[in-house]
C-alpha cells in the first residue's frame, strides 16, 4: 500500500493534450496556478507535450491501451484526472487502470469526467461503454468520484462539429431539431473537476450530476453567432441517419481530426433524442454552479466573443 499523500505529490492528469473540449489542458493550467505539481500523461512527446511542459507540468509518455506503461505514470500521485476522448475503446483503457492502480496499491483520488447519458441502456454506444468502464472503477475498490456532467454539450462542441459549416456557408445542420440542448463551457467543467481533485477523496464511490449553465436549441445558438459576429448563421434540421454519415466522413477525410466513427453514432443519437424532448435532460442551474465555481458560469455568447476569429468566414480551422 503507498502512503499517505501530501500537497507536494502530484496530480495526474490524462488526457492533457487532448482536443475534444480541451479540459485536460485546463486541469492543469489550474492545478499548477494553486501551487499544485501536475505530471501530465501524454502518448506522444510532441508540440503539445512540450507547451505542457513550458507551462510547468512534469511529461509521462504513457498509453491506457498499453498497460505495462501506465505504472510509472500512476506511482506517487495523490489524485488522478481521468478522462477518455468521444471515442471506442474506454472500457480496456479503464480496466488497464484500474489492474495498475490496484498493483501498485494506489490510494490516489481517482476523478472521472463522464457525461450525463453514461447509462448501460443509453441509446449511444459510448454511453453504454462509458458507464462500463465506471463501473470498473467501482468494482476495483478505487473509489472514484465520477462527474456525469448534465451539460451534454460543451461550447466547445460548436466549433469541433460545425465549425467548417458555419466559416463557409453560415450553417449549422445537426438532428437536435428544436430540442433544447444542455450546455457548458469546458473550462467551467475542467475547473469544476480541479475542485474535485484537490478535496479529500469520498468514503466511497460517488457519482453526481454537475448542472447545466444553461438550456438552448441550435436554432438559437445560431442566432447567438449571428448577433456576435455580424453574418448570418441558420440552423437545418436533418436526420440523425444524414448528420451521422455527414460526421463520418468529415473523419475520413481528415485522420488527424478527433471525429470519429464511434463519436458519429454518439452524437447524431443523442441529438436524436434530444429532438423529441420539449424540456432539457437536465434543467440548468446557474445559481449552483455559481456556488461551485465562485463565479457566474460562463454563457455560451461569451464563448463566441472570445472565439470570434474562430467563427469568422475566414478564419482557419483551429483544434479544440
Amino acid at each position: 500500500m503507498q502512503q499517505p499523500h501530501s500537497e507536494t505529490s502530484p496530480v495526474l492528469v490524462i488526457g492533457a493534450t487532448g482536443r475534444h473540449a480541451g479540459t485536460g489542458a485546463t486541469v492543469v493550467d489550474r492545478l499548477l496556478s494553486r501551487g499544485r505539481p501536475v505530471r501530465a500523461m501524454v502518448r506522444t512527446n510532441d508540440d503539445r507535450a512540450s507547451e505542457l511542459r513550458r507551462r510547468g507540468a512534469a511529461i509521462v509518455v504513457a498509453d491506457l491501451h498499453d498497460r505495462a506503461s501506465l505504472t510509472a505514470a500512476v506511482n506517487g500521485v495523490s489524485a488522478i484526472y481521468f478522462t477518455y476522448p468521444i471515442a471506442a475503446g474506454v472500457i480496456p483503457a479503464a480496466a488497464n487502470l484500474a489492474s495498475v492502480l490496484r498493483d501498485v496499491g494506489s490510494t490516489a483520488h481517482l476523478v472521472v469526467m463522464s457525461m450525463a447519458v453514461s447509462s448501460l441502456d443509453s441509446p449511444s454506444r459510448l454511453g453504454q461503454a462509458q458507464a462500463v468502464a465506471e463501473e470498473v472503477f467501482i468494482w476495483a475498490g478505487l473509489g472514484p468520484t465520477v462527474l456525469r456532467f448534465g451539460g451534454c454539450l460543451f461550447h466547445e462542441n460548436v466549433l469541433l462539429l460545425h465549425g467548417a459549416t458555419i466559416r463557409e456557408n453560415g450553417v449549422i445542420a445537426n438532428s437536435f431539431g428544436e430540442g433544447p440542448a444542455p450546455w457548458i463551457s469546458g473550462d467551467d467543467a475542467a475547473e469544476l473537476t480541479v475542485a474535485h481533485l484537490l478535496a479529500p477523496p469520498p468514503a466511497s464511490a460517488q457519482i453526481s450530476y454537475p448542472p447545466p449553465a444553461e438550456a438552448i436549441t441550435h436554432a438559437e445558438v445560431a442566432r447567438i453567432i449571428s448577433a456576435e459576429t455580424g453574418r448570418p448563421v441558420r440552423y437545418e434540421h436533418i436526420s440523425a441517419a444524414t448528420w451521422r454519415r455527414e460526421l463520418e466522413v468529415a473523419g475520413e477525410a481528415d485522420p488527424a481530426s478527433p471525429i470519429n466513427n464511434a463519436m458519429a453514432q454518439h452524437i447524431s443519437t443523442i441529438g436524436a433524442a434530444l429532438s423529441k424532448r420539449t424540456e432539457p435532460l437536465f434543467a440548468p442551474d446557474p445559481h449552483a454552479l455559481t456556488v461551485m465555481l465562485n463565479r457566474p458560469p460562463t454563457p455560451f455568447a461569451d464563448f463566441v466573443r472570445r472565439n470570434l476569429a474562430r467563427f469568422a468566414a475566414s478564419s482557419v480551422t483551429v483544434p479544440t
